[in-house]
């Protein structure tokens, strides 16, 4: 069978991407890559159970997943690797590639930078921002780092509606207003606080400080003998 041949698929129409869950949602990047890996691997078709492995899921989260895009696998078949690659792609929004601000060039924003993920997955970097004297003016992988002054003329010359803020905490919210301002509508915070934002304007939080308590945790967890009911 051909590589996106259908046949492999059953395909209904798909649900209105304002309908389909927020923990979906969370969990279609997972799928996603598991199934560049696979394509890249020269697999054409994946059964559930494959690739809710692949995922870190279990198959009925995740077929029920995959109704929610109107898409069902073959049974003794699967799902069509390329087709289902394409109907997670379309529902993120990943058919054009976005262009991403980033404000704050220190040692984080210098490594988010130059991280090639994102250009592989459909984000480039089309702007830094910074406000240090010593840091405006420099260049990072072939892009010039602007005043925040200059935020709202190079949000509209390149059309960026989503931005990262790798600055220090106290500074965040000052950045948050001042994108919001420009046009932004998306945000994805690295700096360790809670952002007021207007309701029309989308923010996701990662505090690297907090995974790691998460992760002491499992790990006083383990030294009390693995049993969940000492830990409560």
């Amino acid at each position: 069978m051909r590589s996106g041949d259908n046949r492999a698929t059953r395909t209904a129409p798909a649900a209105d991407p304002r309908d389909i869950p927020d923990a979906t949602v969370a969990r279609l990047p997972e799928y996603l890559h598991a199934l560049h890996t696979l394509g890249e691997g020269g697999h054409r078709t994946v059964s559930s159970e494959a690739l809710a492995a692949a995922a870190g899921v279990n198959s009925a989260k995740l077929r029920k997943d995959l109704s929610q895009l109107g898409s069902y696998g073959i049974r003794g078949v699967g799902y069509d690797v390329e087709v289902l690659r394409q109907q997670i792609s379309d529902v993120l929004g990943l058919a054009r590639h976005h262009s991403v601000a980033l404000v704050g060039v220190g040692h984080l924003g210098q490594a988010l930078a130059g991280y090639a993920g994102f250009a592989n997955r459909g984000f480039a970097i089309a702007a830094l921002f910074d406000v240090a004297d010593e840091t405006v003016g420099t260049e990072l992988g072939g892009l010039r780092v602007r005043h925040l002054d200059e935020l709202p003329i190079v949000v509209t010359a390149e059309r960026i509606s989503i931005a990262v803020i790798a600055t220090p905490p106290v500074a965040a919210q000052t950045v948050a207003d001042s994108l919001v301002k420009a046009g932004v509508t998306s945000i994805l915070n690295f700096a360790p606080r809670v952002l007021d934002v207007p309701d029309n304007v989308d923010v996701r939080k990662v505090d690297l400080a907090v995974e790691l308590q998460i992760l002491s945790f499992h790990e006083h967890r383990k030294s009390r003998g693995a049993d969940p009911r000492e830990a409560a």
